[in-house]
């Protein structure tokens, strides 16, 4: 078993996130996943997160996410560390982080609560159960709901040995440097709001970030790592321009998009996506004609 040290240890530069596919019908298309994960074998990735937000974590029943996470590993397993999702209340998060931990992974992220106003003293103990249910490294997911003060993650990080790590999803960087301020080194950061948002992230000294754009290209996900962490300005502003910035704002275009654009895109360069599941929404046919110019470009770097 992987120790939490381990996993720390491992997680410098891109950690990849990818989509769950589906049938039409929407039930899981496992042989799709199977084929997008052959193709992150020997990526320049650092980890890999099973059914996570890019992956529909909350659309998937316990089952699901056990086949999910089983094919992951199957896959990946020893290419690179293997992390599952885990949450939206204790009693599911504990079964689901145990069943994620039979099923050989690395490490676990943590996911929010499902009630949005929980005080400190009850997401504190929220996360003290979650991590507890194993001895795997956890990772704590700030997003949605869930934008700890800077005093909430020191509680966190002094009450939770196996706590290894937190990873961002708000994207404030005034706020996420003073939380780094506070606790130090204690932890490692991850930038988790996008890719897009590496720029910001890299200027505080953080070197690892989660890639959605991993399931398109590992390669110029690692390419942005390497001219952030190099400091090269030149070269990470092109990559944003001719990569980051049109897809992004692709996916700002309507709520859910996210995914969906990811998915259509991977399904027009070679690789498996499929529809979302309900709440997020499919792009409209007219979006999925105009996505081609996107997916050109793309189809290049494959």
């Amino acid at each position: 078993m992987t120790t939490p040290d381990t996993l720390r240890a491992q997680l410098s530069g891109v950690i990849a996130f990818p989509v769950t596919p589906f049938h039409d019908d929407l039930s899981l298309n496992l042989d799709g996943l199977r084929h997008n994960l052959q193709a992150l074998k020997d990526a320049p990735i650092c980890a890999v997160v099973a059914a996570a937000g890019t992956g529909e974590f909350h659309t998937l029943s316990p089952d699901e996410l056990r086949q999910v996470i089983a094919v992951t590993v199957e896959e990946l397993g020893g290419y690179v560390p293997v992390l599952a999702a885990t949450g939206i209340n204790t009693a599911l998060g504990v079964q689901l982080a145990q069943q994620a931990q039979a099923a050989g992974v690395d490490g676990l992220l943590l996911f929010p609560a499902y009630y949005p106003t929980a005080d400190d003293d009850a997401l504190l103990a929220y996360y003290q159960t979650l991590a507890a249910a194993t001895p795997l490294g956890v990772l704590i997911y700030s997003r949605d709901s869930f934008n700890p003060s800077p005093g909430l993650v020191q509680r966190l990080a002094d009450t939770i040995p196996n706590l290894i790590a937190l990873k961002d999803g708000q994207g404030d960087t005034r706020r996420l440097q003073q939380i780094m301020h506070q606790v130090g080194e204690r932890l490692h950061w991850i930038g988790g709001a996008g890719d897009d948002a590496v720029p910001g992230y890299y200027s505080l000294g953080i070197r690892t970030y989660t890639s959605s754009i991993a399931n398109l290209s590992p390669q110029i996900s690692r390419q942005l790592h390497d001219t952030a962490a190099e400091g090269d300005q030149g070269a990470l502003a092109a990559l944003m321009q001719r990569y980051v910035l049109p897809l992004y704002a692709f996916r700002a275009r309507r709520k859910g998009y996210e995914v969906s654009v990811m998915k259509r895109l991977m399904d027009k360069i070679g690789l498996v996506g499929g529809p979302v599941r309900p709440p997020l929404a499919d792009l409209r046919e007219s979006e999925v004609a105009e996505l081609e110019l996107l997916a050109t470009l793309w189809r290049s770097e494959r």
